[in-house]
């Protein structure tokens, strides 16, 4: 038995990227900024940032791009998928993403996008093809 699960909370650090496939299947792509923070031994407040590279497929994408841009909070659950390509100067470069599986809408209206508390099933998960935690926005690390 094996388990490849994400679940994450952080916003969003860019507007998402929709395109199309040649299929017409929508892609959206975007990255995803989740925050720890912890008093250190010596007392002071610490943090660290780390960023996930996030992709979206079909209607869920397309939801994405209408309601979510950079800054909105999300909660998404996903799986984690590894892959390389050649870069323009072709050299090989490897990436990891999480592919949605199911996201929810955090936070209100205000703080750009749905009113919150909705939740998206995704359709089917594929592996992407092309890349592109209740905090305030003044703590957003972007």
């Amino acid at each position: 038995m094996s388990v490849n699960k994400v679940i994450l909370i952080g916003r969003l650090g860019k507007d998402p990227d929709l395109r199309y496939t040649p299929s017409g299947k929508a892609v959206a792509t975007f990255s995803l900024a989740t925050t720890e923070r912890w008093k250190g031994q010596d007392g002071q407040r610490q943090e660290s940032t780390t960023w996930h590279n996030i992709v979206a497929w079909g209607k869920q994408a397309e939801t994405i791009k209408e309601y979510l841009s950079k800054g909105r909070e999300v909660y998404l659950e996903g799986r984690i998928v590894n892959r390389s390509y050649d870069d323009k100067d072709g050299n090989k470069k490897y990436i990891s993403e999480v592919v949605v599986q199911q996201f929810t809408f955090i936070g209100s209206k205000g703080s750009s996008g749905n009113d919150g508390g909705q939740t998206a099933p995704a359709e089917s998960a594929e592996p992407a093809t092309d890349t592109g935690s209740g905090q305030s926005d003044d703590d957003l690390p972007f």
